[in-house]
């Protein structure tokens, strides 16, 4: 297993808008399977394109290169650019032709700056548009089949202009009480409950997913034995039920930021890495602690060895559909954000299309990361 690239098991954030030379040696060095781009990474649209063909160069293999573009609070390039809808007001406008050139705008754009992944779509049920659990404004429905009918339109449009998409979050947060980037949720729902509701859309989709995120909760009915067990690091959460009977056997599966409370405040770091491919993802996602990336690559090196050959290979699977990015021309860009304002317009209408949402981080963290 030694000459095994166990660096593609991680996907890493990156300090800042650009590649210092210390931190171009340490990721070639470690070789991630991935990057995750944030607010922090963007500066201009030159930039951005820079930094993302900087991190292919120094790849030794085609890297995933991903972001949240959600629409609303969850739209990192809203840094350089035009804010689109949230998921919530697409509902409510009730218009699924919106839905879908909203899927299509974001894989023009996603494919424009150097991303061939994007981590959405949410396919969580609100229950509570306002609860403080960090889906505000997320989720394409009050219900199963509303979730699906929205997500999966988004989903399709957005795979059409060779963007890979991911579900999240795994099993199901809408019932979360608390915001999994602070404390660990607890959701007390049989999984009897859970499959004839918020699993449907998963269920639903799976097909039609790329990858899959799992989220960080708490859930007794399926790890019983395992008091305050995160679901992003539980075996019978991610191979048994996920892969095992939903059948999502051969397809890849990511963990949520492993920098969130939910983890922190639960589960050592070294223990962190090695359950969460002994569970069945495939991507270990460390954003922030950078640091520490390097550790994981060699706490890798203890997870035993099937676990490891059956991660690799789901990694190489998901690389297989990775497409190229489009050519960088600012002229293009200008235009797909012409589109977002008018879509942005459609939705809103022109008062309040004007008003951004707010970028103060108190409704959770997810705002500010």
């Amino acid at each position: 297993m030694e000459a095994l690239p166990l660096g593609q098991l991680l996907l890493t954030g990156v300090p800042g808008p650009e590649l210092d030379p210390e931190t171009a040696a340490r990721l070639k060095r470690i070789q991630p399977g991935g990057f995750i781009l944030f607010s922090r990474n963007i500066k201009s649209p030159e930039q951005l394109r820079k930094l993302t063909d900087d991190l292919r160069d120094l790849s030794d293999i085609e890297p995933i290169i991903t972001i949240d573009q959600e629409g609303g609070r969850v739209s990192r390039l809203r840094e350089i650019g035009q804010e689109p809808p949230n998921a919530q007001q697409l509902r409510e406008k009730g218009d699924r032709a919106l839905i879908k050139e909203h899927g299509r705008i974001t894989g023009k754009l996603l494919r424009h700056f150097g991303f061939n992944l994007d981590l959405c779509p949410v396919l969580d049920i609100s229950y509570d548009d306002e609860a403080d659990n960090s889906l505000k404004g997320r989720c394409y429905g009050t219900n199963p089949q509303e979730v699906i009918d929205n997500a999966g339109i988004f989903n399709r449009a957005m795979r059409s202009q060779g963007i890979l998409s991911c579900g999240k979050h795994f099993p199901a947060y809408g019932p979360a009480e608390v915001d999994p980037h602070e404390e660990l949720p607890v959701i007390n729902r049989s999984k009897e409950q859970m499959l004839a509701e918020e699993l449907i859309p998963f269920t639903a989709l799976l097909d039609e997913l790329d990858s899959m995120m799992i989220g960080h909760a708490y859930y007794p009915a399926f790890d019983p034995d395992r008091n305050r067990w995160p679901s992003s690091l539980s075996h019978n959460i991610i191979t048994k039920f996920l892969r095992d009977q939903l059948g999502f056997d051969d397809s890849l599966v990511m963990t949520d930021d492993l920098d969130m409370g939910a983890i922190l405040n639960e589960v050592g770091f070294e223990q962190t890495i090695q359950e969460a491919i002994k569970a069945g993802n495939d991507l270990c996602m460390i954003c922030h602690r950078l640091e520490m990336v390097e550790d994981a690559k060699k706490i890798l090196e203890k997870v035993p060895e099937p676990a490891l050959h059956d991660s690799l290979r789901r990694v190489e699977l998901a690389k297989a559909k990775l497409s190229p990015p489009d050519h960088f021309d600012l002229d293009v860009f200008s235009k797909i954000n012409d589109d977002i304002w008018n879509l942005r317009v459609a939705t809103l209408g022109e008062e309040l299309a004007a008003s951004r949402s707010p970028e103060n981080g108190k409704r959770s963290p997810v705002e500010l990361y």
